[in-house]
């Protein structure tokens, strides 16, 4: 069962109520608590980008709910002058599932880290994405533990040093997107914090998306791992090393197009250049392709060094979500049997103890 079946208005995919209000602007949407992030955080633009954002959904700030788990884009929530929580670490995704399947009114967003979506809460994070909930999960990536003070996280690269790694990290990093695209996530989804229109284009996207939809978002730390993602900025390097996604259009890039994404002998995906795999051999975006292979194959083209970064929507395909499948449910089982909580707690079999 959706709000619409529930008499509530649908707005682009979202079963939500529009505000009857004066248009919002962003000053609306910031509340009046100071920003606490370290100067230079990526974190300003993702905040300033979704405060400027959010008045084109058109919704009321009460149908807004952003929900964080623990770490430095975890504060987030404070500065929304929206509902919000500051959950408990890695455990956002599960309390936002309770808050979707009750109330399809709600715009739910979830706002973590690597650290905090891809260690403690990786499991809740894979469960959320593979049920399709009706979720938009903003992952910050800044390849490290931020608050707790720079130790390595699951997306730090290998041979990382820090605190916790004086030697070089060990560990193999996850690809946050190849993960939730072997969960098969309906919505997928790569920018970086610098990139305000592509931002803004993605975070509309998946706003308009009904179903689990995962952004993540290279964000730089400053403090503890300043530059990370300098090179996929840089004027005469980004233009080398950002791939980028557009529907419906061979997929490209370089100063002058001169490389490009084509299928490999394999069957999966990799770079050539144009001129020697010729024009006819490049692939055609389209992130509505069913079969997560092709979204996979893509997020594989990316690369710990960076050489290699696909940016833009990865995959939007639709598939019924987890929260309209457990109202419908609940309102039949209403329809047929009526509640009885007394049975319920008795279940099948009772026993009399002492």
């Amino acid at each position: 069962m959706t709000a619409v079946d529930l008499g509530l208005p649908s707005l682009g995919g979202l079963d939500l109520v529009p505000t009857d209000d004066a248009p919002q602007k962003a000053k609306d949407f910031k509340s009046d608590q100071e920003v606490r992030w370290c100067p230079g955080c990526g974190d300003y633009v993702v905040l300033n980008a979704m405060q400027s954002f959010l008045p084109s959904l058109g919704l009321k700030r009460e149908n807004i709910v952003f929900i964080s788990g623990i770490g430095c884009s975890s504060r987030f929530p404070y500065y929304m002058n929206t509902y919000g929580m500051h959950s408990i670490h890695g455990r956002a995704p599960a309390i936002a599932t309770g808050l979707a399947v009750t109330r399809p009114d709600l715009s739910v967003w979830v706002v973590t880290g690597d650290g905090d979506a891809l260690s403690i809460g990786g499991n809740h994070l894979i469960h959320a994405l593979r049920r399709n909930v009706n979720l938009k999960i903003l992952l910050f990536n800044n390849r490290i533990y931020g608050l707790t003070k720079g130790q390595y996280s699951p997306t730090s690269e290998t041979g990382k040093l820090t605190k916790s790694t004086p030697m070089g990290s060990l560990d193999h990093p996850f690809n946050p997107l190849s993960l939730a695209i072997g969960a098969e996530a309906t919505f997928v989804a790569r920018t970086l914090d610098n990139d305000r229109a592509q931002l803004t284009d993605i975070l509309t996207a998946a706003a308009q998306h009904r179903g689990s939809a995962l952004v993540e978002i290279y964000q730089n730390c400053p403090i503890f791992n300043d530059g990370a993602f300098d090179v996929l900025k840089d004027t005469g390097e980004k233009e080398q090393r950002l791939i980028p996604l557009e529907d419906g259009k061979p997929i490209r890039f370089g100063p002058e197009g001169e490389f490009g994404v084509v299928r490999s002998a394999w069957g999966g995906l990799e770079v050539a250049k144009v001129a020697e795999a010729g024009e006819e051999r490049l692939v055609v975006h389209d992130a509505t392709i069913e079969d997560p292979s092709y979204a996979f194959a893509l997020s594989r083209l990316s690369t710990q060094d960076l050489s290699h970064t696909v940016t833009g929507i990865y995959r939007n395909v639709n598939r019924p979500t987890y929260d309209d499948q457990a109202r419908a449910q609940v309102a039949a089982a209403s329809e047929t049997k009526p509640a009885n909580l007394q049975a319920l707690l008795n279940g099948n079999d009772t026993w009399t103890v002492g």
